[in-house]
């Protein structure tokens, strides 16, 4: 009998089906470097039926497959096993179709977050979610983590500007989830909304409708430095108990300033501050005027030490120039970074950084701070050398207290991220036993079978398969969406 790559090969050509262990490395993780596997394989397609044949051919061979986009990817989500063969969706770039009216597009998982606005930036329109990777990672990486970024705080996260998908299910039949007119019909479930930060164990995504955006009229970016990082915490609550709703507002911690500042990110922020403040307003600019002059009060009232405006596009470009380099400045503090993205109510983020530092002091840990202040984001950095068992293992154990520390004061183990296989072992933090059987039955609707990203998100592996208990009503949607009698 022909070998599943031998199968593969014969489908795609061998231009397409890598399995020379060099050729693998590339796929060997992802950003999140502690979890470290060459699959199987790596698979190329270009197209919705060849991903079809794809994972049919593996589905009836019980050969378990991973999809991937770009692997920038933080929680080793599309990371896989070494009996698992990797679907590589960088090769499905195309935008489908743009309508102006309805203002949508379609388009295939590998377009790139930042080239999607590109493509629509003419007519005055963009997409919102921004991820800091947004120059590089995928829509269809966005949508399989709930990706968010900066602008989420006014604009939300990648489920709410995500309308419908066309998407291959683990046996390989199709389902078409949601669509241009939204996410569900009257008294339908939400299945799209479930999909999205399924984290690619419910099936591949291979077209994508996401809801475009109108451009503001007018944008003020502000950048304000603050003696101590309590004062830059408090000038974020205060803006939002204020009522002002910005785009944006983002926090860096000294540490970090001077990597950026150091780096090829340069933006002139000062080195001295203890934190900066980026804070993003848009909207009619009659407002924005009025806005601006209140956020400048606030500065003023929690000792700003230094407030800068945006006075055009090369300003602000200039602004943000550091904090979405941020994590590439990282780069010359270690070998390896890891990002962790614990959530917080944003009344506690003082706390939460206190304790964060206490725990990086505990662990003898280089720590940096760079988060999403509006919705308590936070993005505690540890780098280290992971060629070093014994740092690695002293991260990763400050990792984990972190996270617990996040939980206890309230909040989550991820905002963005996902949890992949990095926190795997911590989603128990925050779900019962009885919460995590509930998710495995939903998973098991759409992936009975469990070939289809295994060994991520949920902690019980077997669960994957009892679906005897979950409502009826959920599978015969999915069957109906996917054309099934």
């Amino acid at each position: 009998m022909p070998s599943p790559e031998a199968l593969l090969t014969r489908e795609l050509g061998p231009d397409r089906v890598l399995t020379s262990p060099d050729a693998l490395l590339a796929w060997e993780c992802d950003g999140f470097t502690v979890h470290r596997s060459r699959p199987r394989a790596v698979v190329l397609p270009e197209t919705t039926a060849e991903v079809q044949r794809i994972v049919t051919l593996l589905h009836g061979e019980r050969v378990p497959f991973v999809p991937r986009g770009a692997g920038t990817c933080l929680s080793g989500g599309p990371t896989a096993g070494p009996d698992a063969v990797v679907i590589d969706l960088a090769r499905m770039r195309k935008v489908l179709q743009v309508s102006l009216v309805d203002l949508f597009a379609v388009v295939q998982p590998g377009v790139v977050n930042l080239d999607l606005t590109s493509a629509v930036a003419a007519h005055g329109l963009h997409y919102a979610p921004d991820p800091s990777s947004q120059s590089v990672c995928t829509i269809g990486g966005n949508l399989a983590e709930n990706a968010g970024g900066p602008h989420c705080f006014k604009y939300g996260m990648t489920r709410e500007h995500v309308l419908g998908a066309l998407v291959v299910l683990p046996d390989g039949s199709l389902a078409r989830l949601g669509g241009p007119a939204g996410a569900r019909a009257p008294h339908e479930l939400d299945l799209i909304g479930l999909f999205c930060g399924s984290e690619g164990t419910f099936g591949i995504a291979t077209e994508i409708t996401v809801r475009l955006c109108r451009d503001q009229q007018s944008i003020r970016t502000l950048l304000a430095a603050f003696a101590s990082m309590r004062d830059a915490c408090r000038a974020v609550s205060d803006i939002v108990a204020a009522g002002l709703v910005p785009a944006a507002l983002e926090i860096l911690d000294q540490a970090t300033i001077r990597a950026v500042e150091a780096s090829v990110y340069r933006a002139g922020y000062p080195a001295d501050a203890a934190a900066v403040l980026l804070v993003e307003l848009d909207g009619a600019a009659d407002v924005l005027a009025e806005e601006a002059e209140e956020v400048r009060a606030i500065f003023a009232g929690h000792g700003a030490l230094r407030v800068e405006q945006a006075q055009d596009a090369s300003e602000r470009k200039r602004l943000w120039k550091g904090r979405k380099g941020a994590f590439g400045a990282m780069g010359r503090l270690n070998t390896d970074l890891y990002v962790l993205d614990g959530v917080v109510p944003r009344t506690r983020l003082e706390q939460a950084l206190d304790g964060i530092a206490a725990i990086g002091a505990r662990h003898g840990v280089l720590l940096t701070n760079v988060f999403h202040a509006g919705d308590g984001n936070l993005h505690p950095n540890i780098s280290f050398d992971g060629r070093d068992p014994e740092q690695t293992a002293r991260t990763i154990q400050a990792g984990r207290e972190i996270l617990q520390l996040c939980v206890d004061l309230g909040g989550s183990v991820s905002g963005e991220h996902g949890i992949g296989s990095e926190k795997i072992d911590h989603i128990a933090m925050m779900y019962s036993p009885t919460d995590l059987e509930v998710m495995a039955r939903v998973r098991a609707v759409f992936n009975p079978d469990g070939l289809c990203n295994p060994g991520k998100v949920l902690p019980n592996r077997s669960a994957c398969a009892e679906v005897a208990k979950w409502p009826q009503m959920t599978a015969r949607v999915l069957d109906a969406e996917a054309g099934r009698p």
